[in-house]
Order: structure tokens, then sequence, then C-alpha cells
């Protein structure tokens, strides 16, 4: 996860690249008695801890007047094994992140989508990004705008060719990834224009959306001491990179 080892004074942000909107969802098995919120209380949800997947369950359950911490027993899992805990009926409810959405539907038909992370949005929001260790970023500047010059330039010819680039990107870089599966990750996260990106980071947008993750973690134990985004991210490098 993007803030993870910034927030632990660990590297900088200079480049967000998306939000990952819908990527996160809750399944249920209503034929295991889960039909509604208030049927998860006592129950286990299985998903893995410390992942966007665990980010938005807790967002999900607290605006649900649902503990995360008292309420449901939560396993802790790697994700394929979250989703087969799920299939097999040794969960009734499983917090996961797309494509294993594609598998639930396939294997369990009668399995019911609760909600996804869009509907908690922005304040479920989680960033994907760029970042560099703190004295490689401090001593090669250039390099990172040259990174930003040219993410901005695929990035917005991604917004605008999507059905055309995605097939390449599959076919050269992730083969063994069938592309429907590429495709439903696509549409689960929000993408912007680079001039788009350059608002949200000067009008403080982006870094909320770091610090809330952060915030996740710290209350969820992981970090001590963290660093907060408005000094781990670094928005000046894209600013003075891409022009609006």
């Amino acid at each position: 996860m993007l803030s993870n080892f910034p927030a632990r004074g660990q590297g900088k942000v200079f480049l967000l690249n998306n939000v990952e909107f819908a990527t996160a969802q809750l399944w249920v098995r209503e034929d295991m008695g889960i039909k509604s919120w208030a049927d998860l209380k006592g129950k286990k949800i299985s998903t893995t801890a410390g992942t966007t997947a665990h980010v938005f369950l807790d967002t999900a359950l607290r605006a649900n007047n649902i503990d995360p911490a008292k309420d449901i027993e939560l396993v802790n899992q790697g994700m394929p094994t979250a989703v087969t805990s799920f299939i097999s009926g040794a969960v009734p409810a499983v917090a996961l992140w797309v494509p294993f959405n594609i598998t639930v539907r396939q294997k369990v038909p009668g399995a019911k989508m609760l909600v996804d992370a869009s509907a908690y949005f922005p304040k479920a929001a989680i960033v994907g990004g760029w970042a560099a260790r703190s004295d490689y970023y401090e001593k090669n500047r250039e390099v990172c705008a040259r990174l930003v010059r040219g993410w901005a330039a695929s990035n917005d010819d991604l917004m605008k060719n999507s059905a055309e680039i995605l097939p390449v990107i599959q076919k050269n870089n992730y083969p063994q990834v069938p592309l429907g599966d590429l495709q439903e990750q696509f549409k689960a996260s929000r993408y912007y224009s680079s001039a788009e990106w350059r608002k949200l980071y000067a009008d403080g947008t982006a870094t909320r959306w770091q610090q809330q993750v952060t915030d996740f973690f710290v209350r969820f134990g992981n970090i001590a001491n963290p660093v907060p985004a408005s000094t781990y991210f670094d928005a000046k490098l894209y600013m003075d990179t891409v022009k609006g």
C-alpha cells in the first residue's frame, strides 16, 4: 500500500496513479444466513489484514454500526485462501478485491455483493502511485521529474484510448492475467487526467486521501510515531513538472 513505508519515515510519495474506487468488495452467503448488515454480527469475515480490502472493510463496518474489534471475527488469510474459505463455506463473508470477485461469481452463484468501496468514497479512498527512498529522492529529483513527465503523457493516452491500450498492456506485460480480469480491475479503479490530478494535488485532496490510510494503520496498530502525509507526500514536484 502506497502510504505504508513513507508513513514509517522510509520514503517520499511524489506521484499518484489511481484511486481504488470500487476494487474492494464485501461478499456474503445468504445460504449461510447473511442477508443484511445486522446478520454479520458475531460472524467470521475473511480478508487479508493490512490491505486495501481491510481498510474498506473497517470503514464499511463502522458506517453500519458494527464494531470491527468486537462485533465480528476477522479471519486473516492471504486473499486466494480467503476466497477459497468463502467458496467452501468455511466463512459466510469475505472482503476481497477485484478480480477475485469473478471467481466468487463463478463458484458461488448465490453469493451476494453487499457493498463495494465506492459507497464510502472518498472516506475509503485508497490511492496507488509512486514512492522513492528518501535519500534517493533528495539526490535524484530530476530523474523523478522525468518519470512524472513520461507518466503524464502515457496516463492521458490511456484515459483517452483505454479500449485499444488495455489489450496491448495485457499482452506485453501481464500475459498470465486474463484480459477480462485486467479490464475488470481497470473499471473498478478511478483514473484522472494529469490536469485533474494537478487540481487534486493543489487543493489538498490528494494529501487527505493518503492521510486517511495512514490513520487506519495507526488505529490498527501497525505504525508507531507515523509521519503525516503532509510531510511524506511531496506535491511540489508534480506541480512544477505538470502545468495545468
